[in-house]
């Protein structure tokens, strides 16, 4: 008989499963019945009407522990918490939160306390709080003081200012607009600096003469010296004058340049002492890089007012003349400078508003001192018709672009 042959009595009966020489793992049943006890508290403690399987008897453990499979979830999907299970469930929590709150003000309760004392004993002690603002206040209810207020304020004010620069600076558009901006106002400066500039000299005495020294009677019949000159004392004007310089442009700019120039027309070209209109041109503004000492002479001119004095050197004599009115005439309207007059007259001419060439103002004059009935007859006409009166040398971007409006 084979040894693996059952026996004759045996025969028909089933035989039992032989152990291979490679045993595969069987499941542990004290890890199954942990999981169900630990399952089970769960479901009782959340008061569910889940149930378990029934605990197998030890004579049926062994085969029922064999046909299970580790890995498969044996119990049932819990039942949705009722209305008293979530009370309880967040009562646990305000209890738990007024636990950590009661701890967390007690703690600070006994620092503040702490520090009175050494505040008592030794002074108050400056402190900061998170963003570095000092406080000499406790942790008290006590308000702060209006001057404490204010410095925090202050504080507070120059942080987000230092927090905003930074962020400009760190954009990477900060330099092109700063560029772009610096560019705009230099071109700006070049263009309108006689509007700045002759609006501030308007406020500045123009000339360097001594008031001292200014005539103060006007009927002093006085010789001078052979230089000529005109002198305004309410402005503070001693400035030469330029006879003869013709009445073009560029003669007028160049003889502006010099003090102020006499500007001659047909019905317009007489000197002091005669018959006829004396019209002296002078810049109340001028262009900052233009050349000359006097761009700025009659920056103050409008000041003028009926009844003030004048006086003109020419010929080694004073001419004495009193303000009778002001005028503000076009550029071209130079008809207003021709006078049908049997006396001598003198008119001062500049820009108006100051900086600008829009407008001419005329000053006009007459002569009181010498006696104007002794006033010889004006030579004849011999200059040139002009149709514009003088004004100021092109701008910036006149020059830029070749534009010439003289």
């Amino acid at each position: 008989m084979k040894p693996n042959e059952p026996k004759k009595d045996e025969i028909g009966a089933p035989l039992l499963p032989q152990r291979s020489i490679i045993s595969t793992p069987e499941p542990r049943p004290t890890q199954d019945a942990a999981a169900r006890v630990i399952r089970n508290q769960i479901n009782n403690l959340y008061d569910t009407q889940a149930t378990l399987e029934p605990k197998p008897t030890a004579e049926e453990a062994p085969t029922q522990l064999e046909n299970v499979n580790p890995y498969q979830r044996t119990h049932t999907e819990h039942i949705a918490p009722q209305a008293d299970q979530w009370k309880k469930y967040h009562t646990a929590w305000q209890d738990y939160y007024q636990k950590y709150y009661e701890s967390y003000y007690t703690h600070h309760l006994r620092l503040a306390k702490q520090q009175q004392a050494v505040e008592a004993s030794v002074g108050p002690i400056p402190t900061t709080d998170n963003k570095g603002f000092f406080s000499n206040k406790s942790d008290s209810n006590e308000p702060p003081t209006k001057e404490e207020a204010l410095f925090d304020l202050h504080q507070k004010l120059l942080g987000k200012v230092k927090e905003s620069a930074k962020n400009v600076k760190k954009s990477r558009h900060f330099m092109p607009i700063i560029s772009g901006v610096t560019v705009v106002l230099i071109l700006l400066f070049l263009q309108y600096n006689r509007v700045l500039i002759g609006n501030v000299s308007a406020y500045i005495s123009p000339g360097n003469i001594d008031p001292q020294n200014i005539i103060i009677d006007p009927n002093l019949n006085s010789s001078v010296g052979p230089e000529p000159k005109l002198i305004i004392p309410k402005i503070n004007v001693d400035v030469p004058v330029l006879y003869d310089v013709g009445n073009d442009y560029a003669s007028q700019m160049t003889a502006m340049t010099k003090g102020v120039a006499q500007f001659a027309i047909p019905g317009a070209s007489s000197h002091p002492g005669q018959v006829g209109n004396t019209v002296l041109a002078g810049h109340s503004s001028n262009d900052l890089f233009d050349t000359g000492d006097y761009k700025f002479i009659f920056a103050q001119l409008e000041k003028l007012e009926k009844g003030d004095t004048i006086y003109a050197n020419y010929n080694s004599k004073r001419y004495t003349y009193t303000v009778r009115e002001k005028q503000v005439v076009a550029p071209n309207d130079v008809s207003s400078l021709v006078y049908s007059t049997t006396k001598p007259i003198l008119t001062l001419l500049t820009c108006t508003p100051v900086g600008t060439s829009l407008n001419r103002l005329l000053v006009i004059a007459d002569q009181v001192s010498p006696d104007p009935n002794q006033s010889i007859a004006a030579p004849a006409d011999t200059t040139n018709k002009q149709t514009a009166i003088p004004g100021s040398s092109p701008t910036f971007f006149e020059r830029l672009f070749s534009w010439n409006w003289n």
